[in-house]
């Protein structure tokens, strides 16, 4: 039986992005061709791969079994490409990051004025994606590295087939107009108007899981998914609001007071990346280089947030 290994990538594509337009799309071919590659594959195994009977290409059993091998082809060769890297000292390509606005704009762009000046073969591309749909977009291999956020009240979700290491832990703060009262405790919140973070983000969690401790119902009279607006609207005197500590380094100086309150929690900020099933177990070199690029631009971010915070709160006359 003589197989062309292009044809089994084709098959391999197919099968993990779920359909042959999908598969197209990533190789870079017409959906005609991913189709005509794939029937002559048929040809050559003398086996039906693929069940057209449906308006929904799948595969066959024997399609599946066929597939699982080329995965083990695409990781044999992945193997062999890093171990290739690594001999010839040479790290280039793509790399895929997908992230939330405020890791993009403190951390990322940052991290890759650095990886421009170190790696410059290295090309990153960044995507604005969170949430459920980031996960399954790192899960098909659409983007390498993903940044997450949860309120770390919150239990870390098991993912059998990816792996995170822990990036940053960005404490909430309370922020309240400039010419409102500082609160004294989370009682004097009870009443006021919120400017609220939708529901499934950390910030929505954290005044959830705060309101229920302190026995009040927020009043979320502005329902906010970014944190510029937020800040604008508690500038403007429409309502108070949680926001973690990385979103006010975009505050100008005395725009919002910053409240003292403690207590209130913070996210939890990850970098994820899927399991390597190299016989090494090592990552790809170059998503390496890349995460440790982005921790070091972390890691410089602890005193710029302690001093900005110093300067956001209104001095007294």
């Amino acid at each position: 039986m003589d197989i062309d290994p292009r044809r089994l990538r084709i098959l391999h594509e197919v099968a993990r992005r779920g359909g042959v337009m999908r598969a197209a799309e990533a190789l870079y071919l017409t959906s005609s061709a991913v189709s005509q590659q794939l029937a002559q594959l048929e040809r050559e195994v003398g086996l039906a791969l693929i069940d057209r009977s449906q308006r929904r290409v799948s595969l066959t059993p024997a399609g599946r079994v066929l597939a699982g091998y080329a995965e083990r082809v695409e990781d044999e060769l992945a193997e062999a490409r890093r171990e290739l890297t690594r001999f010839t000292e040479r790290l280039a390509g793509p790399v895929r990051i997908a992230a939330f606005a405020t890791v993009i704009h403190h951390i990322l762009v940052p991290a890759m004025r650095e990886l421009a000046d170190s790696h410059p073969k290295i090309i990153p591309s960044i995507h604005e994606v969170y949430g459920p749909p980031a996960l399954q977009e790192l899960r098909h291999g659409v983007v390498d590295v993903l940044i997450t956020e949860r309120d770390m009240s919150l239990p870390q979700p098991a993912q059998p087939s990816l792996t995170s290491r822990a990036l940053f832990v960005d404490e909430y703060r309370i922020v309240v107009p400039p010419g409102w009262p500082e609160p004294k405790g989370f009682a004097d919140l009870a009443d006021v108007p919120w400017v609220a973070s939708e529901p499934g983000k950390a910030c929505g969690q954290a005044l959830d899981r705060l309101a229920a401790l302190h026995g009040f119902e927020p009043r979320k009279v502005h329902v906010i998914g970014e944190f510029g607006p937020t800040l604008a609207l508690v500038a403007a005197g429409h309502g108070v609001a949680i926001v973690p500590t990385l979103a006010l380094l975009d505050v100008p100086e005395g725009e919002v007071r910053v409240s003292d309150l403690g207590d209130v929690g913070a996210r939890r900020i990850d970098v994820v990346t899927r399991v390597s099933r190299t016989r090494s177990g090592e990552p790809d070199p170059v998503q390496a280089i890349v995460i440790g690029i982005v921790e070091a631009a972390t890691a410089r971010l602890d005193a710029t947030l302690r001093g900005h915070l110093r300067t956001t709160e209104p001095q007294e006359s």
